[in-house]
């Protein structure tokens, strides 16, 4: 465990802000926020549509000028660059063609990213939820924590983007130990205090149970960290039937939670296409941004994916 999480993940030294144009101002500025703090390189990342074509009218001949596309679009991300610079972070700003996920994620084999922000898409005109196609590849793929923004996240400024309590849903899956013990070394990087949270699903109650009070099952999450990080840290423990996206959606209000923290394992492209996965909705919809693993660190820990036929709401817990 302690060669996959990365000492960077928890104190980034390298922070990806990965960014459409027009950039998302709050997401920028939870990124700059965090940059500044950790005293970390901002790199501002875009990639532009290779569709960008110029014309001529005169032959109706088309071609691509990749070249001048590139620096209209650096020229947008100049005066993010600018206020990074002007805060005494060091940034720099990265342009391509493509596809945004390949992308992103063919840079953290490049350098070295130590943590990933990134927006999301608000709630479509029906209801269902839009995180986003780049995001949600990148959130499933990446090797390095991905930080969400969504729609509905509270501007930290009010706060001076303080993280002082993090929520993280955990449960009794393999994956929980890794996801509980990123979680602590990202509270005690923040002396923020830590909640774990394990939500029964009602079909479950009888088997999660087995025998065991609520109270023996808050003392089992508590054993999940490690116990050098648990003298480090205030530490609280909470085990709730019910719906696991509304319950942490909830848990994250009443505990004012500054970051919520989730393993990504059942993140399946069957959850994707369905919109109906545990982790978009709460990406979606949470108050306060989500710092995720993706299932491809988690099975670098032994942890197998889940299979993309098997629906998330089945997981009991596992997010």
């Amino acid at each position: 465990m302690a060669d996959i999480l990365k000492p960077g993940w928890s104190k980034p030294s390298t922070i990806l802000f990965a960014t459409e144009l027009p950039a998302n101002e709050k997401v920028f500025a939870f990124a700059l926020a965090q940059a500044a703090e950790f005293g970390a390189e901002l790199i501002i990342f875009h990639v532009y549509d290779t569709l960008v074509v110029a014309a001529s009218e005169a032959s109706g001949i088309r071609y691509y000028d990749y070249p001048a596309a590139a620096r209209a679009e650096m020229e947008h991300l100049e005066p993010l660059a600018k206020r990074a610079r002007d805060a005494g972070v060091q940034c720099e700003t990265i342009v391509r063609p493509g596809l945004a996920a390949d992308q992103i994620l063919d840079l953290l084999h490049e350098r070295k990213v130590d943590r990933i922000v990134m927006g999301t898409h608000s709630p479509g005109p029906i209801g269902k939820l839009l995180v986003g196609s780049v995001a949600e590849a990148v959130l499933r793929t990446s090797l390095a924590p991905v930080l969400i923004i969504g729609p509905d996240v509270v501007d930290g400024a009010y706060r001076n983007f303080a993280t002082r309590t993090v929520l993280c849903a955990v449960s009794f899956h393999a994956s929980s130990r890794l996801v509980a013990t990123f979680a602590a070394q990202v509270a005690a990087e923040h002396k923020a205090n830590l909640v774990l949270q394990h939500v029964i699903q009602p079909q479950e109650r009888h088997e999660a149970l087995a025998g065991r009070s609520i109270d023996d099952l808050e003392a089992e999450l508590a054993s999940l960290v490690p116990a050098e990080l648990q003298s480090a840290i205030k530490m609280q423990s909470i085990v709730v039937p019910g719906d696991p996206t509304q319950e942490l959606l909830y848990q994250c209000k009443a505990q004012q939670a500054d970051l919520i923290v989730l393993g990504a394992q059942g993140a399946s492209a069957f959850a994707a296409a369905a919109r109906q996965g545990v982790v978009y909705k709460v990406a979606a919809h949470s108050l306060c941004p989500v710092l995720t693993l993706s299932p491809v660190v988690l099975a670098a820990d032994g942890v197998k994916a889940d299979k993309a036929s098997e629906p998330e709401a089945s997981l009991g817990g596992v997010f």
